[in-house]
């Protein structure tokens, strides 16, 4: 259905954006949130989640890439990864690009996401959905967590909404136990945080609600345009805090042994290196130790 009409973000009360909106390609009430798809004409087709903007194809290779890469980098050798959320296949997609994973294993609550995803924007997850090691799961990723086998992953992204609504429960102490408890010992967690210049409580209470299982926990950030605010944050979780301060020399060969060096938009090792040097006004809202 062709409109001109403008699609205007509700994250914010008094503040926000607005896309023109070129054609609606889908309106759907799932039993979790309301979900749209648009056509814009400036970041190509966006999805919109109970009218906040989830990811646009402008875009989410920032989001994407940062999300992925960095802690599979830092890790070094990854062979089984968790998902939780991302129905989009996106980061699916990224985290098969490294050559040692063997198994991405994708819990999605919402399999109307992934459908509509797969139909109006498929080259997000550029046939990740299709591999053979790939496992995605329409379920509940709390419960997930909380059966799977102690020790089993060697990453976990989460990839939510905010903590209001379906994203809410992946952040609580029960979920970040769970977390520490299945991942192995150079294992790491990584989930957005928000824009901290406008939802600094979700950084810091998430961040210290991670501290009470894991022994470092920090954040790195990236620069997406369609989460207006300045830096998102990507908060981070794991036992040892060499992992995030690897030199770039070494951080360039783990890529190219990974196989994903020379193919990412937005990472690499000088961005990831630097991504965790924060700002104040973003260092100020995390545990100090």
């Amino acid at each position: 259905m062709a409109t001109d009409s403008w699609l205007n973000e509700t994250l914010y009360k008094e503040w926000g954006q607005r896309f023109l909106v070129k054609r609606e390609l889908a309106r759907v009430q799932s039993p979790f949130q309301d979900i749209a798809i648009f056509e814009s004409y400036t970041h190509g087709r966006v999805m919109v989640l109970d009218g906040v903007i989830q990811i646009t194809e402008g875009d989410e290779f920032v989001y994407q890439e940062m999300l992925t890469h960095v802690p599979l980098i830092a890790h070094g050798a990854p062979r089984q990864v968790l998902i939780i959320g991302a129905g989009d296949g996106g980061v699916l997609r990224r985290c098969l690009m490294h050559r040692s994973v063997e198994k991405a294993v994708m819990v999605e609550i919402d399999g109307a996401v992934i459908d509509l995803c797969k139909q109006h924007m498929p080259g997000i997850s550029a046939g990740a959905f299709d591999d053979p090691r790939a496992q995605v799961i329409v379920g509940d990723g709390i419960d997930y967590v909380r059966k799977a086998e102690s020790g089993r992953f060697d990453a976990i992204i989460v990839d939510s909404t905010d903590p209001i609504g379906v994203g809410e429960v992946l952040f609580t102490d029960e979920f970040y136990a769970n977390c520490a408890r299945i991942l192995t010992p150079k294992g790491l967690v990584v989930n957005q945080c928000g824009v901290p210049f406008m939802q600094a409580d979700e950084l810091r209470d998430t961040s210290l609600r991670r501290a009470k299982v894991f022994a470092d926990v920090w954040a790195y950030v990236a620069a997406v345009p369609t989460y207006v605010g300045g830096f998102m944050t990507l908060g981070w979780a794991g036992r040892d805090a060499a992992q995030r301060a690897l030199p770039i020399e070494e951080v360039r060969a783990r890529a190219a042994a990974a196989g994903i060096l020379g193919t990412t938009r937005y990472w690499s090792p000088e961005i990831h290196w630097g991504a965790f040097n924060l700002p104040p006004y973003i260092a100020q809202h995390l545990p100090q130790r």
